[in-house]
């Protein structure tokens, strides 16, 4: 099965993605790192208002096969999280792009999210992983 990568996200090595939303993003993870995780049992995110700091984790996923810290793309303040995904972690497997997006963040140094790799780039990465 092809896995997707959207062209407007912008991806990092550990298999977050940034995704426009206005002027804020959405955070999540790729439908690789779904895969990769197998079934996704529990999701831990930080509250409304916390700060993000590029390449710190902000919390985890827990599969049947292993716990994954989640590492912030960029740094930012937390806008909202998705509640859906924290009650319902399948969420995350059923539509990784979509439903399935952990918080939408307002990015601090825009900088920082030209730095991340375009969906060729991570396609390129993942598939000769």
């Amino acid at each position: 099965m092809a896995l997707p990568f959207p062209a407007d996200c912008r991806y990092t090595d550990s298999h977050e993605y940034l995704r426009p939303d206005g002027e804020r993003f959405r955070l999540g993870i790729s439908a690789f790192a779904v895969d990769q995780l197998g079934d996704i049992v529990f999701v831990e995110l930080p509250d409304v208002g916390a700060e993000l700091r590029q390449g710190a984790s902000f919390g985890s996923v827990e599969s049947v096969k292993a716990v994954e810290d989640l590492l912030a793309p960029v740094s930012g303040v937390v806008e909202a999280r998705n509640e859906a995904v924290l009650a319902n972690p399948e969420e995350l497997q059923n539509d990784p792009y979509g439903e399935g997006w952990l918080l939408l963040i307002r990015p601090s140094d825009p900088a920082q999210i030209e730095a991340l790799m375009d969906a060729d780039q991570y396609a390129a990465q993942v598939q000769g992983h």
